[in-house]
């Protein structure tokens, strides 16, 4: 099937009536299923993301081996100090990684973010950040697929092709509750969903909290500020958490309430289950892409996992003085990439949401040294710039219709620490596309097949 005959076809459908029935609706769903990003709405145009059967099958393939090589260093690197120097973490995080979760998987949530280039039967995946700690928008994008599912273009268009929705929300709960029996809670838990109350993703946890409570779980959106440690348990007022669903970067929740704060004590004595561990934080670190495809460290993984590496993870390396390889050729990595900046991208080892990212190709000789510079003082990474794809997407425009290419990204969601199932889809004119950067929109991303005729 040809994913552009797809797409053509959908677009076809929305003339000027059902173009417009369908903003009005969406806009409406929006605002009452509180699909927003602070006061942003989330999706702004008419048509979900299409894959079809082939492009999403090929793209868990590629992820399963990753995820075993994402495992196997994380577990290298609480075991072995000088292994674990590599990834950069600060003298807080030391201690906080051996405190043991009670559960085996160091990232059992976790969201993958790449570019998928699936043009003209050209598969092209390149995975450039590893979200390890706080995969957000899968109650979004379940969400989302309900919303389009209910779009007028879409009713006509599902006469002509079967679409099939990918939702998280249930393999959310699935892997939430198979730590905590790992753990070794013995009953049903009550869940706290853990973040900032100011926090623009307020909205879907509120999607979390309604889902938990239709599966029979007691849950909680709860301020770290607010919690309390006594008797041998954590409480929010008077209700008792047995499992933290953790939402708050550990970086602003240490920050904030310290390393003696009420949570670290309780899941540092066992007396709270938390997901994700502190442990995460390792695969976190950009830093974990340039542990994977450093050649200093290829005997660490086997075949699969190799070929996984060379195929999906672009060319990373911490920004330091040293000799390296680039592509089998031996390099010193700052003359290297001083000199070939238009082929690199530079990002601050710890943050998120586009931050600090310079793109080597946007920014003149003197704004790139002194880029490197900053990357020599603080932590760093380096990384091959990678093709990013672009789609044609149609939104209503001053009233009119409008159809124009935006460039997107590809990001599925990772459950259990092994397998890849629901993928994020945001689009932007910038290349960061990142909403939380403050532009750009998620779309729900459906498989699509044509109906036999």
């Amino acid at each position: 099937m040809s994913l552009t005959e797809a797409i053509i076809t959908y677009h076809d459908l929305l003339t000027d009536d059902v173009a417009a029935e369908s903003q009005e609706q969406l806009d409406e769903q929006l605002r009452v299923r509180g699909l927003f990003f602070g006061d942003r709405p989330l999706c702004t145009v008419l048509r979900p993301r299409f894959l079809t059967p082939q492009q999403y099958t090929y793209m868990r393939h590629g992820i399963r081996p990753l995820l075993t090589a994402f495992e196997k260093i994380s577990h290298a690197a609480v075991a072995d100090g000088e292994f674990r120097a590599q990834f950069g973490l600060f003298d807080w995080e030391e201690s906080l990684i051996h405190i043991d979760p009670g559960y085996k998987v160091h990232a059992p949530l976790s969201r993958l973010d790449s570019f998928f280039i699936t043009e003209n039967d050209e598969l092209e995946l390149k995975f450039t950040e590893y979200n390890a700690e706080v995969p957000a928008a899968g109650a979004y994008n379940d969400v989302l697929n309900e919303v389009f599912f209910g779009l007028p273009a879409m009713g006509r268009f599902l006469r002509q092709y079967a679409v099939r929705p990918v939702p998280t929300r249930h393999s959310v709960l699935h892997v939430l509750l198979n730590a905590y029996r790992q753990f070794g809670g013995g009953r049903k838990p009550q869940i706290a969903i853990l973040d900032w109350q100011e926090v623009p993703t307020r909205s879907e946890f509120e999607l979390f909290l309604a889902y938990f409570n239709t599966q029979g779980i007691q849950a909680r959106i709860v301020d770290p500020r607010e919690v309390e440690y006594r008797d041998g348990a954590l409480y929010d007022g008077d209700f008792r958490i047995d499992l933290i669903y953790k939402r708050v970067l550990i970086t602003e929740l240490i920050e904030r309430c310290g390393l003696d704060g009420p949570i670290v004590q309780a899941v540092r004595n066992r007396d709270v289950c938390m997901v994700n561990p502190f442990a995460c934080k390792l695969l976190y670190k950009k830093a974990s892409l340039a542990v994977l495809s450093d050649e200093r460290n290829d005997s660490l993984f086997d075949e699969a996992e190799t070929a996984a590496i060379r195929d999906h993870i672009p060319w990373t390396r911490v920004v330091e003085e040293r000799r390296t390889t680039y592509r089998g050729m031996p390099v010193d990595l700052l003359p290297f990439i001083l000199k070939y900046r238009e082929q690199f991208v530079l990002k601050p080892n710890d943050d998120y949401g586009g931050r600090g990212i310079v793109l080597g190709w946007q920014t003149n000789t003197s704004g790139w040294e002194g880029a490197v510079q900053t990357a020599l003082e603080t932590p760093h990474v380096v990384q091959e710039r990678v093709r990013i794809p672009n789609e044609p997407y149609p939104s209503i425009i001053d009233g009119r219709l409008q159809i124009f290419n935006r460039m997107l990204d590809t990001a599925p969601f990772v459950f259990h620490g092994e397998y890849a199932d629901g993928c994020l889809t945001r689009l932007s004119t910038d290349p960061l596309l990142n909403v939380s950067a403050g532009g750009g929109s998620t779309v729900p991303t459906f498989i699509v097949e044509r109906r036999d005729l």
